[in-house]
């Protein structure tokens, strides 16, 4: 049994990538940041600790999913930005059901990555609760925090392993610098070599 985890750097393209790929390899596909957007919008948060118990509370969502699909046997899609503190509960559950990773890590030039994430942050049509803020649903005139510099998010990507992330199985590395360059027909065939190979092991 097989499972593709899409990780990497923020802003290179992992939602893209999972619809992308679940079209062309038939697989269902959860993201963490749509069921954060969900709790958000039914839930809220009133202060930055709720914010991140949301979050934490969506990743759990994310393995149960995750879980219960591994139990049948299937394969499937998971998008999240995964970290180092992501390993562990994910390769408990991965052992658990004899499940085999194939991590499909995005990443490029982190200066054209900052400007991609400094502009969707800014883009008005950008979901409220991913934005560094203390309440959602917004308080007319709610306070946000500054743009983060270049160099923390270079800090928290390369701190976190978010550059580097890979689970129990292979690993295929994309380039997002140019979205224009990125063929997701390739790498759909690259997956299912990997999981051809997998599958004679």
């Amino acid at each position: 049994m097989y499972c593709i985890l899409i990780a990497g750097v923020p802003a290179s393209g992992k939602s893209t990538a999972a619809e992308e790929l679940s079209k062309r390899l038939s697989l269902p596909s959860f993201s963490k940041d749509r069921m954060k957007e969900i709790l958000y919008d039914t839930v809220g948060f009133r202060s930055r600790a709720e914010k991140e118990a949301l979050g934490l509370a969506a990743m759990r969502l994310l393995y149960e999913t995750a879980e219960r699909l591994m139990q049948c046997g299937l394969p499937f899609i998971l998008e999240n930005n995964f970290e180092n503190a992501s390993l562990e509960p994910l390769t408990v559950l991965l052992e658990r059901y004899s499940c085999t990773a194939i991590t499909v890590r995005l990443t490029g030039d982190f200066s054209t990555l900052y400007r991609r994430f400094l502009r969707r942050n800014n883009d008005p049509g950008r979901h409220r609760g991913h934005v560094v803020n203390d309440c959602y649903p917004e308080r007319p005139g709610g306070r946000q925090e500054p743009s983060l510099s270049y160099e923390a998010f270079v800090k928290g990507v390369t701190a976190r392993g978010m550059d580097s992330f890979s689970a129990n199985g292979p690993c295929l590395t994309v380039d997002t610098t140019d979205f224009s360059a990125v063929s997701y027909d390739t790498i759909a065939a690259q997956i299912r070599a990997v999981q051809g190979e997998l599958s004679h092991d």
